[in-house]
């Protein structure tokens, strides 16, 4: 079964990067949203697996997309993997708290970013 993956991020280039990396693995097909609100009018496209989100961007940010997604009962249940430039604890601890299963700082590794991938699948 392919993994439907959406990635909620404000930067083109690295929505791709992150694109590319996820697409490398068999099995995953991605969706982009350029920040959050655009994520919340994707939601109810199709059933996605996973979202990774970064958590600064405009209009709505990770933390509240987070908040929002655990909250509504059709998508509580969709892990979300955060990618941040954000190095504190505070903030890692909020993500985590609110409900995200993995974060990520950048820059990473692909293959660092593939393994949450599959460890929060599993």
């Amino acid at each position: 079964m392919p993994y439907s993956v959406l990635i909620v991020e404000d930067s083109r280039a690295m929505r791709g990067l992150i694109r590319a990396t996820v697409e490398q693995m068999p099995g995953f097909s991605t969706f982009e949203a350029a920040n959050g609100f655009d994520a919340l009018k994707n939601l109810p496209a199709r059933k996605y697996d996973l979202i990774i989100t970064d958590i600064n961007m405009p209009d709505i940010n990770g933390l509240e997309l987070i908040s929002f997604v655990k909250g509504h009962p059709d998508y509580k249940d969709i892990p979300l993997i955060i990618v941040s430039t954000e190095r504190s604890d505070e903030d890692m601890e909020r993500g985590l708290k609110l409900g995200a299963s993995g974060y990520i700082i950048k820059p990473f590794k692909g293959n660092e970013l593939q393994e949450l991938v599959r460890n929060v699948l599993k």
